[in-house]
């Protein structure tokens, strides 16, 4: 048996004692750093800040769709120059052309499905980057519904508790008619 005294929890790191006069003086506690800027090392694998959606040929992936120009204007801002609903309904309808193909081919020649199988790849990666492509509009789209709702449940709070004084107000004026009319 071990000999020595041993605790549930380990002794807290060091840096606490910079904490220590914090109640006294909030401005003793050190600065948090800097966030971190462009790319850093995590777990063996190098990450950025920047998020940015890679391209397909970025990728080694044919794109199906067509580009926007691309003279002085940069890959994000190009995006916008894709008809997203019309590329994506097109892809679907190709899509949904291949599987039939491929199951065609599955019934004749099952020996050439590989074929297939590819170009149904590629289309779900064409398809799969435009719908990425889309994701920071969706997230300002939910941003101002979720904003929009708070502003409309504020709004009626407020009513509520407008509605809630005046009938306060109502109730203490009553009661102040019935003890005058009581003291009379």
């Amino acid at each position: 048996m071990a000999t020595g005294t041993s605790s549930s929890y380990p002794p807290p790191p060091p840096y606490y004692r910079l904490y220590k006069d914090y109640l006294e003086d909030p401005e003793s506690a050190p600065e948090p750093p800097p966030p971190v800027q462009g790319t850093y090392p995590l777990f063996g694998a190098t990450y950025t800040t920047d998020v940015v959606l890679p391209t397909l040929e970025d990728q080694g992936v044919r794109q199906l769709y067509p580009k926007g120009p691309s003279i002085g204007i940069t890959y994000a801002s190009s995006l916008f120059l894709v008809d997203f609903k019309r590329e994506l309904t097109s892809l679907n309808r190709e899509l949904q052309l291949h599987i039939l193909e491929l199951a065609d081919v599955l019934v004749e020649r099952p020996s050439q499905y590989a074929r297939r199988v590819e170009d149904i790849s590629l289309i779900f990666k064409n398809l799969h980057h435009l719908l990425n492509s889309l994701r920071p509009h969706q997230a300002r789209a939910t941003l101002i519904h979720i904003l929009e709702r708070q502003i409309q449940q504020r709004k009626q709070a407020i009513e509520d508790i407008k509605r809630r004084r005046e009938e306060a107000q109502r109730l203490l004026k009553e009661s102040l008619q019935n003890l005058d009319g009581h003291l009379a």
